[in-house]
């Protein structure tokens, strides 16, 4: 009976001190695992600049001699040859599509049909939009690879230099513009380097001279451009 009373009075012990060791230690509340927090796609703006090497072709022009021109169009033997360079600020939304203001400056000279020769200096503004393509899987851990394509509308301001055997005066004048563009990036993050083709159409270009033996035109002239471009990331 002793032994009983013994065992029953240890394990009421074990049972008391159990609960106020128990009560004693800290609380750690279950640990809740938290999704990451999905803040969408980002976009970042941009700064570029821009050199290129380019070709001038026309349908043809009239030059300012009505008894050369014979009252119409002239064909063309020789294209014009150059360069532009330029400027632009745009926006990339990280969905692919981009868009940008460029401001560049041409010159070219050569375009010809034998006899009158033009020289040509541009002030090209556009307005233009883009879609990237990225090939994720190629490049390194510096960067990767992509490509592009692109159309642009605004205007230039044309400055002419004709010279042939009859004089014709320089002149000025202002025309609408369109732009296509095709190429390849190369992605380092805060700065892609990209080389691409762009053609620039104009419907015409005249030295803006009133009068039969003043006025010239170049019709349907076409810039086809060699670029190479550098843009800069904000973010």
């Amino acid at each position: 009976m002793r032994k009983f009373i013994a065992a029953m009075m240890v394990a009421g012990a074990a049972i008391v001190g159990g609960q106020a060791i128990a009560a004693d230690l800290p609380y750690y509340p279950p640990i809740i695992e938290i999704p990451d927090v999905d803040y969408g796609v980002s976009g970042s703006f941009y700064l570029r600049g821009s050199a290129a090497g380019n070709l001038l072709w026309a349908k043809d022009y009239v030059p300012a001699c009505p008894l050369l021109c014979g009252g119409g169009g002239n064909n063309l033997t020789i294209a014009g040859y150059g360069y532009s360079f330029g400027a632009g600020f745009g926006y990339e939304t990280g969905t692919g599509l981009r868009a940008d203001l460029t401001l560049d400056y041409s010159k070219n000279h050569g375009l010809s049909d034998g006899t009158y020769t033009l020289g040509l200096r541009s002030t090209l503004l556009l307005a233009n939009a883009y879609y990237d393509f990225s090939f994720s899987d190629y490049g390194s851990a510096a960067g990767g690879f992509g490509a592009y394509v692109g159309a642009g509308l605004g205007g230039a301001y044309n400055q002419t230099t004709v010279t042939g055997p009859l004089a014709t005066p320089d002149g000025s004048s202002w025309a609408p513009a369109a732009a296509v563009m095709a190429g390849v990036t190369y992605d380092m993050g805060a700065l892609v380097a990209d080389l691409g083709y762009r053609g620039v159409y104009m419907p015409q270009i005249s030295n803006a001279q009133v009068g039969p033996n003043t006025s010239f035109y170049l019709n349907s002239p076409m810039t086809h451009e060699l670029r190479t471009t550098l843009r800069y990331r904000f973010n």
